[in-house]
């Protein structure tokens, strides 16, 4: 197991630009007052719990489940404890902005905790911002979800790094640990995470990219593009996606016989993707995380591992891991804190905030400055975790 720290010399976390390929959430601002915190701390969670990419919600559901336990059972957040109203958008961008504006304006949470996806993220937002109720996305790393067009989304944060430094990651990994001076990039077109980080690797790969090609979310068959690049020499795959495809891609590709090593983003995140794929075909395939077992990026890591596994019987992944630091960024943005927007204000101010998926501080952007991880597979397990840090 690696246990190395790769420097990234010349590399910014948190990129300034906005990706044309992304969308954006409108409206940065709201005059509302916001809600009131009473004598209890509402946090409202808009998670994908059913559809295609229930496994991330699911995670992030549990994580967070288990910091509002342990935030209770220590006596809550200036002795009021955490109230959960739990809705589920299916995975769908326009439920997401459904249930956003049922937990803001009906529900009247404080906080929201949520969604997992970049698209969702989009959607959920404006709602969230009109009724001045802060929303803290734990996995969505689309540029623009936090600043777009030289505007910062007032009340939008989020827990992970964003698309275009996954995309500087990938570029980095590829060429300084692999060697790879040709490679293929494969992504997924209906996707603006996917095509925010391909555009991101893209600008920072210095190498030759020999062929670009695409496919769409729930395509099943591959072959075509696959078999066109078992006619190409290159040194590795580039396959910025969701594990429904991907994990498909990787199996029919290997099942080909293209050997060449998988790099992917963390979206591969999940065991699905192993499902997908096989294990016996994980062999040589890398992807960015948040986090990992394998590295204690902080003091917290090696407890919150312990109470996972005793909670819910198995290690936590990324997405478990991002939720739970999201809970206690919004629990330490509630003291002292009277309205939602007092708790969007504080979330504006952590500084060295320590979680389970490192120390970080927010930015002017509301993006954590934090480290990343490159994940390798071996046979379905991983078996190396490299952590990445800005320099």
């Amino acid at each position: 197991m690696m246990k190395k720290k790769l420097a990234l010399a010349a590399m910014t976390l948190l990129s300034t630009a906005v990706l044309a390929a992304c969308g954006a959430a409108p409206g940065g601002s709201s005059n509302t007052s916001g809600n009131d915190i009473g004598d209890k701390i509402k946090i409202g969670y808009n998670l994908e719990l059913t559809g295609d990419v229930a496994a991330y919600g699911n995670a992030e559901k549990r994580g967070a489940d288990l910091a509002v336990a342990e935030i209770n059972k220590a006596g809550g957040v200036d002795g009021k404890k955490i109230e959960v109203v739990s809705k589920d958008n299916k995975s769908d961008n326009g439920e997401a902005a459904t249930v956003s504006t049922n937990l803001a304006t009906q529900s009247k949470v404080n906080a929201i905790l949520g969604p997992a996806t970049s698209g969702a993220v989009s959607s959920a937002s404006p709602n969230a911002t009109s009724a001045g109720v802060p929303l803290v996305t734990p996995s969505g790393t689309q540029d623009s979800l936090t600043y777009d067009n030289g505007k910062v989304q007032e009340y939008v944060y989020r827990a992970t790094f964003q698309d275009s430094f996954q995309g500087k990651v990938i570029s980095k990994y590829a060429t300084d640990t692999l060697k790879a001076e040709k490679v293929v990039l494969y992504y997924d077109n209906s996707s603006d995470y996917a095509k925010g980080i391909a555009e991101a690797f893209k600008k920072a790969y210095k190498g030759d990219i020999v062929a670009e090609e695409t496919f769409q979310a729930k395509d099943k068959d591959f072959q075509a593009a696959l078999t066109t690049f078992k006619n190409k020499d290159f040194d590795a795959i580039v396959m910025p996606g969701y594990y429904t495809e991907t994990g498909l891609i990787t199996k029919q590709a290997r099942d080909l016989g293209l050997t060449q090593p998988i790099l992917g983003p963390d979206g591969f995140n999940d065991v699905k993707y192993i499902e997908g794929a096989g294990a016996e075909n994980t062999n040589d395939v890398y992807y960015v995380s948040g986090y990992s077992t394998k590295v204690d990026l902080t003091d917290k890591a090696s407890k919150f591992v312990e109470a996972y596994k005793a909670k819910y019987g198995e290690e936590p992944n990324m997405f478990a891991a991002l939720a739970y630091d999201s809970v206690y960024m919004i629990a330490d943005a509630a003291k002292d804190a009277k309205t939602s927007k007092d708790i969007a204000t504080n979330l504006g101010k952590l500084k060295d905030f320590e979680g389970v998926t490192g120390k970080m501080t927010i930015d002017k952007k509301h993006n954590p400055v934090k480290s990343a991880v490159m994940i390798g597979l071996k046979d379905g397990k991983e078996d190396s975790a490299t952590a990445v840090e800005a320099e």
